[in-house]
């Protein structure tokens, strides 16, 4: 079932919007007119994605920025690792892993986006 969303006009190109729906937190970005929608919160550390950045359908955490493929949830990159004056990290330190987004379907009728809920 899709239930709507946002109005398309409440969200220009390279934006996002996060809402709320039966329970999930969601962001919804707007790459170059098409809609996609990922779970809110950063596979690395709960940040909210919507402050972060959208570059073409790259989605970069505010945090820590680690990077998501807007499409698919797909993590690109894990978090910046700390600078070498601080705490060494290593890269593959638990820490710094980074899980993919969840996704849902997006539908746009009307001027309406409308996400796809199960």
């Amino acid at each position: 079932m899709f239930i709507k969303a946002a109005e398309e006009k409440d969200i220009a190109p390279g934006g996002m919007k996060a809402v709320v729906l039966n329970g999930h937190e969601i962001v919804l970005c707007n790459y170059e007119g098409d809609f996609y929608a990922v779970e809110r919160a950063c596979g690395h550390s709960g940040a909210r994605l919507e402050r972060g950045a959208l570059t073409g359908w790259i989605l970069t955490c505010p945090l820590h920025y680690a990077q998501f493929d807007i499409r698919t949830g797909s993590a690109l990159s894990g978090p910046a690792p700390a600078p070498p004056e601080s705490i060494h990290q290593n890269p593959a330190d638990p820490a710094l892993r980074t899980k993919d987004l969840k996704t849902w379907p997006v539908k746009t009728e009307g001027g309406l986006v409308y996400i796809g809920m199960q």
